[in-house]
């Protein structure tokens, strides 16, 4: 089945969003890549571009309580036994408006025995002198308070160099640790004195990096920027974000298993909460009957 995607045009940026899943498969400045995109009859690799709700990243093996109550969600990552990145990355959205610089696509969790609650989705994608804005918005339609979390899944491209000799700028001060099989979250820890320190930029080299990270410095608006450049191109990519996505994960696409995809692109995705947070609580939104959550994320050229 052909699903639809949207082209839309502004300030330089080209940006292509998919009616499956919401993803953005192409993103341009200029015509040059901001992103690691995919081929219009390729099915979307590695989450690239993906939409990530109702909870960013993973629950160990899908399972999680709330209000008292046990779930079991299908693991979809059976290699480390997760749910991996939520539960409308697959799904068709449906349009709800298209403009030349501006799409807004909508869908509806509907309630199941694994995540037995109802939200609505809303993201507004646009694109102008600012960059490329993605604004989304929950509303729990259903009778039910709601977990819930949210991410994209951008791989930033700073140029045409090698993703080693790329610079980060990434401004935070706590990495969350992980186990080196499964991924999942161990401890907070500072970066002090560990490879995952970027607050000061410097190259990535080989450092391998798939950890959320925390205590974020941000400007006088509230936002937190992460940036990536080329130096030997004089070109990058940033991504920001305001105070609704206290988490970053950061991703260098080491992938063994798929040599000719790793390393391509450095994946940025502010989050709401961290992995695991249905089981932690941890920076959880819980939106009660009737309320709106809202939040959203800016890339733009450097």
């Amino acid at each position: 089945m052909n699903h639809p995607e949207y082209r839309i045009e502004g300030g330089g940026y080209t940006a292509v969003v998919l009616g499956l899943g919401a993803a953005v498969r192409e993103l341009t400045f200029e015509g040059r890549p901001l992103v690691v995109g995919f081929g219009a009859d390729e099915e979307m690799p590695n989450f690239r571009g993906a939409f990530v709700a109702p909870w960013p990243n993973r629950i160990a093996d899908g399972r999680y309580s709330f209000d008292g109550e046990e779930y079991e969600l299908a693991v979809n990552e059976p290699e480390r036994g997760a749910a991996l990145h939520g539960l409308v990355f697959d799904i068709p959205w449906t349009l709800v408006e298209h403009t030349g610089s501006a799409v807004t696509l909508g869908c509806t969790i509907e309630p199941t025995e694994a995540y037995p609650f109802t939200v609505a989705l809303h993201a507004r994608f646009s694109v102008g002198t600012e960059g490329f804005r993605t604004d989304v918005t929950a509303l729990n339609t259903g009778s039910r308070r709601a977990p819930y979390g949210v991410c994209p899944h951008p791989y930033l491209v700073a140029g045409t160099s090698p993703l080693d000799e790329w610079v980060l700028e990434l401004p935070a001060a706590t990495v969350l640790t992980v186990t080196p099989d499964r991924l999942l979250p161990v401890a907070k820890e500072s970066v002090d004195g560990t490879p995952f320190d970027f607050r000061t930029a410097h190259a990535l080299g080989d450092v391998q990096i798939d950890h959320a990270f925390t205590g974020l410095t941000r400007d006088e608006s509230g936002r937190a920027t992460v940036r990536v450049t080329d130096p030997d191109h004089g070109t990058g990519t940033a991504m920001t974000w305001d105070e609704t996505c206290a988490w970053v994960q950061i991703h260098t696409a080491d992938l063994p298993k798929k040599p000719e995809n790793t390393r391509l692109g450095l994946a940025v995705e502010p989050m709401t909460c961290p992995p695991e947070a249905f089981n932690s609580g941890e920076d959880l939104v819980v939106l009660e009957p009737g309320q709106t959550h809202r939040t959203g994320w800016t890339i733009s050229a450097l």
